[in-house]
C-alpha cells in the first residue's frame, strides 16, 4: 500500500495518474465526436505525442506517472474485479438478452489487457464476429455494442483526492458515466489502493473532479454549472465535513455551456497565493460559503465576491490574479484553448499549452516558471494539463513544498 495524499493544488506533486489517449480516440468520427463530446477529430498518433511530452515534462520534474489502463489491465487479474466490471457493461438495457449472451462469451475469452482494452476503446458492431440476434442484427454497422471512452484521457474529471480519500465522481454526460466504474473498481480493488476510503461515489449526484479545487489544506473551491449540480455540491460538503476533510466549501456558480464547463477552465492556482483567472468574468464570479452547521446540515452565507471569499477562507490578505490574455479577445481566444488550465508541479511552477502564448507570458512576469507542451490534438476534446491529469501525491503544505 502506498500512502497517496493530496491537500493543495500547488503543493510539491509526487504522483500523477495519466491515460495514454489509444484505440478509443481513433473511434471518434464526424457522426459521433458530438455525441462523445469533442470539437474536432484528433490525430490520433499526434495526440500520442504530444501526451508522451507532456508524461515526459512530468517526469523531468520527478514526478512518477501512472497509466490508467496499465492500473486497470493489473485490476482485471483479479477474479471480484473482473466480474464487476464484466457485469456492469453487460447491464446495458440497450443489448438484450441474445446479444448479452453473445457479449458475455467474447469477454469471456479476453485476458486481462484484452479486457482493458475493451472496456477503454469500446467493441464495434463488425468486431463482434459471433454477433446475432434481433437487436445485433437491427443494429448499423458503425454501431458500438459497447462505447468507447475518448474522455478517459481527461483524468481529472473521475477522481479526485482530498487528503488521503478518493473521490470517485459522478460524471453528468452519458457519454462518460462508464468512466468511473473504471476508476471506482481501481481504487477498490488494485493492491495500491489497499485500504482507501472513498470521500465519494459514482452513484451520488453529479460531481465533477475539474469544478473542484483545493484552493488550501481545508478550503474547496466547488464549481456548479454545465456538469457539476447544487446536490452534488452540497453532497460533497456533507461527504467531506463528516470525514473533517476541509473547514470550507465555496460553492461557485459558473456559466452553464461549453466553453466554461468546469471550473478550472477560468481558473486554476499557480502559486500558494496566486490564481489564473480568465478576465472577462473575474470580477463577476461569486461564492456562498459553505461550512459544517448544527445538527449535520451545511450552513451557508453569500454570496460574495469570489476572489474576496477565497482570501477569507484562506486565512489571507488577498490573492494575486494572474489575467488570461493580454487583451479581451486574445483572454477569449486562450480561454477556449484551455489557457487556464494549468497543473502546477509546485509553487511557481506550472504546465501549460504552448499555443496560448500571451496567457503564458502573464505568467512568466508574475514569476511563474512555465512548461510549455504542444496540445494542437489534445485540446480537441476541450482540456488542458489539469484536465489530463488527477494527482495522486502531493506534498503537504503544512509541511512545505
Amino acid at each position: 500500500m502506498v500512502a497517496h495524499y493530496v491537500d493543495s493544488e500547488v503543493g510539491r506533486l509526487g504522483t500523477v495518474l495519466l491515460h495514454r489517449p489509444g484505440p478509443e480516440l481513433a473511434r471518434l468520427t464526424p457522426r459521433n465526436n458530438d455525441s462523445l463530446l469533442f470539437d474536432a477529430i484528433p490525430w490520433v498518433g499526434r495526440a500520442q505525442e504530444e501526451h508522451d511530452a507532456f508524461a515526459g515534462a512530468l517526469r523531468a520534474r520527478g514526478v512518477e506517472v501512472l497509466y490508467l489502463d496499465h492500473l486497470l489491465a493489473e485490476t482485471l487479474a483479479i477474479d471480484e474485479a473482473r466480474a464487476e466490471l464484466t457485469a456492469q457493461v453487460l447491464a446495458d438495457p440497450r443489448l438484450g438478452d441474445t446479444l448479452r449472451r453473445r457479449v458475455t462469451d467474447h469477454l469471456a475469452y479476453l485476458d486481462p489487457t484484452g479486457l482493458a482494452a475493451v472496456l477503454t476503446a469500446g467493441l464495434a458492431h463488425e468486431e463482434l464476429r459471433t454477433g446475432g440476434g434481433l437487436v445485433y442484427s437491427l443494429m448499423d454497422r458503425y454501431d458500438f455494442v459497447i462505447d468507447p471512452l475518448p474522455n478517459l484521457l481527461f483524468t481529472r474529471d473521475s477522481s479526485v483526492w482530498i487528503r488521503d480519500r478518493a473521490a470517485v465522481t459522478s460524471l453528468a454526460m452519458p457519454a462518460r458515466q462508464r468512466e468511473t466504474t473504471l476508476t471506482h473498481a481501481i481504487y477498490k480493488h488494485h493492491p495500491r489502493f489497499a485500504g482507501t476510503e472513498l470521500a465519494y461515489e459514482p452513484a451520488l449526484e453529479h460531481v465533477e473532479g475539474g469544478d473542484v479545487l483545493l484552493l488550501a489544506p481545508g478550503v474547496i473551491a466547488v464549481g456548479v454549472g454545465e456538469r457539476t449540480t447544487p446536490a452534488g455540491a452540497e453532497r460533497l460538503a456533507r461527504r467531506v465535513f463528516g470525514a473533517g476533510l476541509a473547514h470550507t466549501i465555496l460553492v461557485v456558480p459558473i456559466a452553464q455551456k461549453r466553453a466554461t464547463m468546469h471550473l478550472d477552465t477560468i481558473v486554476t492556482m499557480v502559486d500558494v497565493d496566486a490564481v489564473l483567472m480568465y478576465p472577462n468574468i473575474a470580477d463577476a464570479l461569486v461564492a456562498y460559503t459553505v461550512i459544517a452547521g448544527d445538527g449535520g446540515d451545511p450552513r451557508v452565507d453569500g454570496p460574495a465576491p469570489f476572489l474576496r471569499a477565497a482570501a477569507d477562507a484562506m486565512d489571507i490578505d488577498a490573492l494575486r490574479v494572474i489575467d488570461t490574455g493580454l487583451d479581451p479577445v486574445t483572454a477569449e481566444r486562450e480561454q477556449w484553448d484551455d489557457g487556464n488550465n494549468t497543473l502546477a508541479i509546485e509553487p511557481r511552477l506550472c504546465v501549460a499549452y504552448e499555443r496560448n502564448v500571451e496567457t503564458n507570458a502573464q505568467l512568466e512576469r508574475a514569476g511563474i516558471e512555465v512548461i510549455r507542451i504542444p496540445g494542437s490534438e489534445l485540446g480537441s476534446g476541450r482540456g488542458g494539463p489539469r484536465c489530463m491529469s488527477c494527482p495522486l501525491v502531493r506534498a503537504p503544505l503544512s509541511q512545505g513544498v
